[in-house]
C-alpha cells in the first residue's frame, strides 16, 4: 500500500483500502450481540438482573453518564432495530449482517 504521512490520505480511504471496519460499527455490533445474549438469559440470572439495577445515592455534578442500557438503546434506534430483533440475532456476526442488509 505504501502510504506516507505526508500523503494526507483520509481515514475512510485507508479503511477501505485495508478492508477494515469502522470502530463505531464494531462496537455497536458487539454491544448488540451481548444485549441479545443477556435478553435470552433466564430472569433469575444475575446478568439479566443487572440490566435493571438502579444505583442509589447522589450523582456527581454535571451531565449524567450514560448507562450501558442507554447506549444499547441508542445503537438500536440508529439501526432501526427492536428488542425482538435483538432476540432474533443469535449472537452470530453473520446473522447480524444478514439481518441488517435484508431488513434495513
Amino acid at each position: 500500500m505504501a502510504v506516507k504521512l505526508g500523503d494526507k490520505v483520509a481515514c475512510e480511504e485507508l479503511r477501505e483500502r485495508l478492508r477494515l471496519e469502522d470502530v463505531v460499527t464494531v462496537l455497536q455490533r458487539n454491544r448488540l450481540r451481548w444485549y441479545g445474549h443477556v435478553l435470552r438469559k433466564d430472569d433469575s440470572e444475575w446478568v439479566k438482573k443487572c440490566m435493571d439495577f438502579v444505583v442509589e445515592g447522589v450523582r456527581p455534578r454535571g451531565r449524567p453518564k450514560r448507562t450501558w442500557k442507554e447506549v444499547v438503546q441508542g445503537d438500536m434506534k440508529s439501526l432501526k432495530l427492536t428488542k425482538e430483533d435483538a432476540l432474533i440475532i443469535r449472537g452470530n456476526e453473520e446473522d447480524l449482517f444478514i439481518y441488517l442488509f435484508i431488513y434495513l
